[in-house]
């Protein structure tokens, strides 16, 4: 039996969402988070973003190409992971110091991540560098900056 390309692609997509949820950090109350390792994460994830577009940029084959998108995107994926799942779902409180700022960096770390998949423009991977850094300084405090 031939399966449809649409209803492949559909299974295909499925399979992924279920994956990038299984690795993600639990929304149980387990209590255990790492805030300064997921910074890093992001940063690590911006990084090779950044790399992915400067190869995308120099245009190599095309199966090199897309495997060079398909990296940004999951990178970008991966930041919004962290934005959502673990900041705004687990650890961003009404009341907390800083909450409308975090939000607001969150927000646009969210805004800059969807544009980096979207584009090859590095000013984006730029403003998304300085969003996490702004994250890192209200979230974190001075006392843990690197």
């Amino acid at each position: 039996m031939i399966i449809p390309a649409k209803k492949l692609i559909v299974s295909a997509l499925m399979a992924a969402a279920l994956i990038s949820t299984a690795v993600a950090h639990c929304q149980v109350p387990c209590g255990i988070y790492d805030d300064q390792a997921r910074i890093h994460m992001m940063e690590e994830h911006v990084t090779t973003i950044t790399k992915a577009m400067t190869q995308i940029e120099a245009g190599q084959n095309a199966n090199q190409t897309t495997r060079w998108v398909m990296t940004k995107e999951n990178h970008a994926d991966e930041i919004i992971e962290i934005a959502c799942h673990y900041f705004l779902a687990q650890r961003i409180k009404p009341g907390m110091d800083h909450y409308e700022e975090n939000l607001k960096a969150l927000h646009e770390i969210i805004i800059y991540s969807m544009k980096c998949k979207q584009t090859t423009d590095i000013k984006n991977v730029t403003k998304l560098k300085e969003l996490i850094h702004t994250l890192e300084h209200t979230y974190m405090g001075e006392k843990h900056q690197h």
